[in-house]
């Protein structure tokens, strides 16, 4: 038997989706222009917010609106970034055209980024809720807890897939910029850094259209600072936003 009749190796599928989901995670880990500030800024900002400025009066409680809301707004980065910046990146210099020609699962390389998107929104979510129990006095119960972190893990997919269209439409050089004018002025326009209550009465009107504010809603509601509200229609809006992107997205990456 010649070289040319053996066999090809078998390889695990699994381990291939893996191996790719590994290696973009410790890629961005290992980027201190993404991992800083997409892990230090929800909890600094609860720190100084939060804990400094922590008011228990009344059914408004800062330490715990803000446990919700800041988790939203840590869940936004790894979309935005590290789909939106690194899509754009891997276009601009042929890698995505490189990745279809590999002999690799056609999906590993976006469910890697998924992937990722997930892991840094479940060290985020652990960092504030540390912070959460040790320094802002945040007692909930467990129940709670996981509806919190099951609302932010499914609020890693609107912005995965508005990162995904993002990437897939400015180049390398722009996305930085561009992400940053979606991420700020989203958050402070959907209520995660103040209650809405507290700003013009316009801001309130527009927040609906926002993704951040229907996962801040979603948030709220899991830690008891949204009572009565009903939460389908805001997973439907969010699935909604992200069938909408992702079909944006492929669409436009399928032009090359």
């Amino acid at each position: 038997m010649n070289a040319a009749t053996l066999p090809a190796p078998r390889v695990s599928l699994l381990r291939c989706y893996a191996l790719e989901a590994r290696n973009e995670f410790l890629r961005l880990l290992r980027a201190p222009s993404f991992a800083l500030p997409t892990l230090l800024f929800p909890p600094m900002f609860y720190l100084l917010f939060a804990v400094l400025f922590n008011n228990r009066g009344g059914s408004f409680q800062a330490n715990v609106y803000l446990l919700a809301t800041y988790g939203v707004f840590g869940v936004m980065s790894p979309g935005l970034f590290g789909f939106g910046v690194t899509v754009a990146l891997d276009r601009e210099r042929g890698w995505l055209a490189l990745k279809r020609a590999l002999p690799m699962p056609p999906g590993a390389y976006l469910a890697s980024k998924l992937v990722m998107a997930a892991l840094f929104a479940t060290i985020i979510f652990v960092i504030l809720a540390l912070l959460a129990t040790t320094l802002g006095g945040v007692r909930l119960p467990a129940g709670a807890w996981l509806s919190l972190y099951a609302a932010d893990l499914f609020g890693v997919l609107p912005f995965c897939a508005l990162g995904l269209w993002l990437g897939s439409l400015v180049s390398g050089q722009a996305a930085p910029a561009i992400a940053n004018l979606i991420y700020l002025p989203m958050s402070f326009l959907s209520g995660l850094w103040m209650p809405l209550s507290v700003m013009p009465a316009f801001i309130a009107k527009i927040a609906p259209l926002w993704p951040a504010w229907h996962l801040g809603r979603l948030a709220l509601a899991a830690v008891g600072q949204a009572p009565g509200e009903a939460i389908a229609p805001h997973v439907a809006a969010l699935a909604a936003f992200t069938l909408v992107f992702v079909a944006l997205a492929r669409r436009r990456l399928a032009r090359g």
